[in-house]
C-alpha cells in the first residue's frame, strides 16, 4: 500500500485525504512492456505507446519520453477510431527549450470515497529545460470520457500572456494574431488534436455566471471547420465528424471564459482538420519553482450520431465529479434574505418562529444568511457593519445581541422539528485567502459546536492564482477533517468565481438573487434558466429559487399576466423540482394558505433522490412564459421522470418530444400536479401527448417503457 499522494482535483486531493485507499506502479520512462489494469480501466505503456482507457474509451499516445503526442482515439463501444496525423503533442509551451525529456510514468487506483468515486489516475511528468509538466488522467469506469489535470513548476522561459487577443471584433491587433495563430499558437496547449480531413462541426457552448447582471446563462452557436484560424470562446465544444456523424466533445475545466486567469479571449482553437484546447490559466509568474502548482484541466470524451448520447455522455462523466448523497447533499432550504429584509430582523425570536413555518411547509435546512454572526458584514442593516474582505474568529461568534444564548436555543428547535440549521459564511479574501488556514479552523469550530454542515460561501473573488489555491486548501481541509460531511453552497451571482465547471466537488450552487422588490423574479425566468442550463449541467446540483408570491404585487401592476402573484404556488415551487429548491422567502411572513404546498413537499421528497440520479435534460419549448416545456430525467431500466409545465397558453394539450426511442409502449403516473395517468405509444422522436387542464399548472410523472 502506497502513501496518500497529493492531490488530483486540488493541491491536496479531497478523496485520497479522507479515506483513500491505492494501488500504485511506477515506471520511469520505461517503454518494454508496462501494462496495468484494474475493473474497467487500463493503462500500457509498450513499444513507446501508451493507452489508456476503458470499456467506452481509448487513447493512444506516442510516449516520446514523457512529451505525450496524441495518436488516435476510439470509441469502444462501436470501434469508431479517428487516428491522429502529424505533430500532435499533447501539450506544448510557448518555450524555445530543445531539452525535451526525462519522462515517468505512474498508475493509481483510487478506491470510492464519500464524495469521489473510484477511478484509475494516470501520472506523466516531463521535463521542458527547467520547466516541468504533470498531467494527470482521471479514468473512471464505464465512462466515456477522460480528464486530464495539470500541474507545473520550475521557470518558465518568456511571458506567456504578452500575446493575448479579445475574439470580439475584427480589430487591426486581431488580424495580425490570426497571422500568428496560422504559424504557432503563442499560448500554453492543453490539448492538440490533428485528424486527417477537415470536415467537422462544432457546436460552442459559453456560459455566464453573475446571475445579478446576467439573465441569460447559456449562448450556443455553431461553427464549421475552416481553412482560417477559428476562436471559439467557451467551455464546451461538441465536434461532429461530417464523414460519419460521430462525435466527441472537449470541456475545458476552469472558470467561466470571462472569469478565467491570463484568458487568452479563447478557450479552443480550431483551423482546417485540427482542434485545440487553449489557456492554463496560468502566467510563467506564478509558477513556483519546488512546488506544483495545478492549472485548469481539459476532458475528451466521446459520442455516437445522435443528440442524446452526446448528452449522456457528457453528463455520465459530470456525475463522476461528486457523488451525491441523499443524507448530505439533498435539500430543500429556506433563506429569509428573499424578503429583502436582510439581517434586519435577525434574531432569535425571529428565527425560532422560521423555524416553525419551514417544519410547517416541509422544509429540509433552514439557512441563518449574513447577520447571524458578530462582525456584522458592509450588507447589514446596521450602520455599524463594515466588514467584507477580512474577518478573523471573533466575528464569527453567534452576535450578541441577536442571540444572547448562542446558537443553542436554535438548534435545540431545529433538532425537535426535524429542520437542519445551516449557515452564511464570507472567507476572508484580503492578500489571496492569506487567512485560509484561519477561516477553516472556524469553520471546523462551527461544525464542531454546532453540527453544521451546510455552509452559503459568499463573496468569492479569484482574481489570481494564489487566491484559487488557498481557497482549494480551505475547502479540503473542512472536507478532510469533517470526513467529507460538509457541503459548501458557492454563490455564482456576483464576482469572479468558480463558474459551473470548475470546483464542482464541493458542493452546490446558488445560482441567483432575485427579488420582487426590484421586480426581478419572474417565474418563467427561473424556469428558463434551469431548462437552458440542464442540457449542458447537472442541474440537480444547482440551488433554484421561489419567492413569497404575496409581496410587492402593486410593483408589479395589475394587466402583468407573468407576475408571480398570477402563478400558483405550488406550479412556482415545482419549477425548482430538478434542482435544489431554494424557498427564498421569510416563511413567518407567508400567508397560511401559503403552506398548502406541504403535502406536494412531502411528496416531492420522496421522488426528490430518485429523479436527481437520473440523466436529466430538457424538452418541450423554452420557457417563454406562454410555452409547454419541461424536464426529462432518464433512469434505470426503462423508467424516470417527466416534469411538464402548461405556461399561459390558450392549448390544453401539446405533443412533446422526448429523449424515449421511437415506437415504445409507455405506462405514466401522475405524482404530482394537474395531470392524469395515461398509457401511450411514443411517436417520431419520442413525441407524447400531453394534457394539463389549466394556464399555469405543471405534471410531475413518474414512467417505464417496454
Amino acid at each position: 500500500m502506497s502513501k496518500i499522494p497529493k492531490s488530483i482535483h486540488g493541491d491536496t486531493c479531497i478523496g485520497q485525504i479522507l479515506f483513500g485507499f491505492l494501488v500504485a506502479f511506477l515506471f520511469y520512462g520505461q517503454t518494454n512492456g508496462q501494462s496495468y489494469q484494474f475493473k474497467d480501466c487500463y493503462t500500457e505503456l509498450r513499444n513507446d505507446t501508451l493507452r489508456i482507457g476503458n470499456s467506452k474509451i481509448e487513447r493512444g499516445f506516442l510516449w516520446n519520453n514523457g512529451d505525450l503526442a496524441a495518436t488516435f482515439i476510439t470509441n469502444r463501444e462501436n470501434d469508431q477510431k479517428w487516428h491522429l496525423i502529424g505533430d500532435n503533442r499533447a501539450s506544448s509551451f510557448p518555450s524555445e527549450s530543445k531539452q525535451i525529456g526525462g519522462g515517468t510514468f505512474k498508475t493509481t487506483w483510487i478506491e470510492s470515497t464519500s464524495i469521489f468515486p473510484e477511478h484509475l489516475r494516470a501520472e506523466v511528468t516531463v521535463g521542458y529545460g527547467q520547466l516541468f509538466l504533470k498531467k494527470v488522467f482521471r479514468i473512471y469506469p464505464y465512462t466515456p470520457a477522460i480528464a486530464c489535470d495539470f500541474y507545473v513548476k520550475g521557470i518558465a522561459e518568456g511571458d506567456w500572456t504578452t500575446a493575448q487577443t479579445a475574439i470580439d471584433g475584427m480589430s487591426g491587433v486581431e488580424k495580425k494574431m490570426l497571422k500568428q495563430l496560422e504559424k504557432e499558437s503563442p499560448f500554453p496547449v492543453l490539448d492538440k488534436l490533428t485528424f486527417d480531413h477537415g470536415h467537422w462541426k462544432f457546436e460552442l457552448v459559453d456560459f455566464k455566471d453573475v446571475t445579478d447582471i446576467n439573465n441569460t446563462l447559456v449562448d450556443k452557436t455553431s461553427f464549421f471547420a475552416f481553412t482560417r484560424p477559428l476562436l471559439l470562446k467557451g467551455n464546451l465544444l461538441f465536434a461532429k465528424d461530417l464523414s460519419n456523424g460521430e462525435q466527441l466533445f472537449m470541456v475545458k475545466e476552469a472558470p467561466l471564459s470571462d472569469k478565467q486567469l491570463h484568458y487568452p479571449g479563447y478557450d479552443f482553437y480550431s483551423k482546417s482538420n485540427e482542434i485545440q484546447a487553449i489557456g492554463l490559466g496560468l502566467a510563467s509568474s506564478d509558477i513556483k519553482k519546488e512546488e506544483w502548482t495545478r492549472a485548469y484541466s481539459v476532458v475528451l470524451g466521446v459520442a455516437t450520431t445522435d443528440e442524446l448520447s452526446k448528452l449522456t455522455a457528457l453528463r455520465t462523466y459530470q456525475k463522476n465529479l461528486r457523488i451525491i448523497d441523499p443524507d448530505r447533499d439533498e435539500m430543500i432550504m429556506m433563506n429569509t434574505w428573499g424578503d429583502r429584509g436582510q439581517d434586519g430582523k435577525l434574531n432569535e425570536d425571529f428565527a425560532l418562529r422560521e423555524l416553525e413555518a419551514a417544519a410547517k411547509m416541509g422544509i429540509s435546512h433552514f439557512q441563518l444568511d449574513d447577520g447571524w454572526q458578530k462582525g456584522l458584514s458592509k450588507n447589514s442593516k446596521d450602520p455599524t457593519g463594515k466588514l467584507w474582505s477580512q474577518w478573523d474568529a471573533e466575528s464569527w461568534r453567534p452576535h450578541p445581541e441577536r442571540f444572547p444564548n448562542g446558537l443553542e436555543p436554535i438548534l435545540k428547535k431545529a433538532e425537535k422539528l426535524g429542520v437542519r440549521l445551516a449557515l452564511w459564511f464570507h472567507p476572508s479574501d484580503a492578500n489571496s485567502y492569506e487567512n485560509w488556514e484561519q477561516d477553516a479552523e472556524i469553520l471546523l469550530s462551527i461544525h464542531k459546536n454546532y453540527n453544521i454542515t451546510n455552509f452559503k460561501i459568499d463573496g468569492i473573488e479569484l482574481p489570481d492564482k494564489e487566491a484559487e489555491i488557498n481557497l482549494r486548501k480551505l475547502f479540503d481541509k473542512v472536507l478532510e477533517e469533517t470526513k467529507g460531511k460538509v457541503v459548501f453552497n458557492l454563490d455564482a451571482t456576483a464576482g469572479r468565481r468558480a463558474g459551473y465547471h470548475y470546483m464542482q466537488e464541493y458542493g452546490n450552487v446558488f445560482l441567483e438573487n432575485r427579488y420582487t422588490d426590484w421586480v426581478n423574479y419572474y417565474p418563467h425566468w427561473t424556469l428558463r434558466n434551469a431548462w437552458m442550463l440542464a442540457r449542458y449541467v447537472p442541474i440537480e446540483g444547482f440551488q433554484l429559487e421561489f419567492l413569497n408570491k404575496w409581496r410587492n404585487i402593486e410593483k408589479y401592476g395589475e394587466k402583468n399576466s407573468f407576475a408571480p402573484y398570477n402563478l400558483p404556488f405550488d406550479y412556482q415551487f415545482a419549477i425548482t423540482m430538478m434542482g435544489q429548491p431554494l424557498a427564498w422567502f421569510e416563511g413567518s411572513n407567508l400567508p397560511e394558505g401559503a403552506f398548502s404546498i406541504a403535502q406536494t413537499v412531502k411528496e416531492y421528497k420522496k421522488h426528490m433522490h430518485d429523479m436527481h440520479s437520473g440523466t436529466i435534460l430538457p424538452i418541450g419549448e423554452e420557457p417563454s412564459g406562454r410555452s409547454w416545456t419541461g424536464f426529462q430525467s432518464i433512469g434505470k431500466n426503462n423508467t424516470g421522470y417527466f416534469l411538464v409545465f402548461r405556461e399561459n397558453t390558450e392549448n390544453q394539450n401539446a405533443t412533446i418530444d422526448t429523449w424515449l426511442p421511437k415506437g415504445k409502449n409507455i405506462t405514466i403516473a401522475n405524482i404530482l400536479g394537474q395531470g392524469q395517468d395515461f398509457k401511450t405509444t411514443t411517436g417520431t422522436n419520442g413525441s407524447i401527448e400531453f394534457e394539463l387542464p389549466k394556464k399555469n399548472s405543471y405534471g410531475l410523472y413518474k414512467y417505464k417503457w417496454e
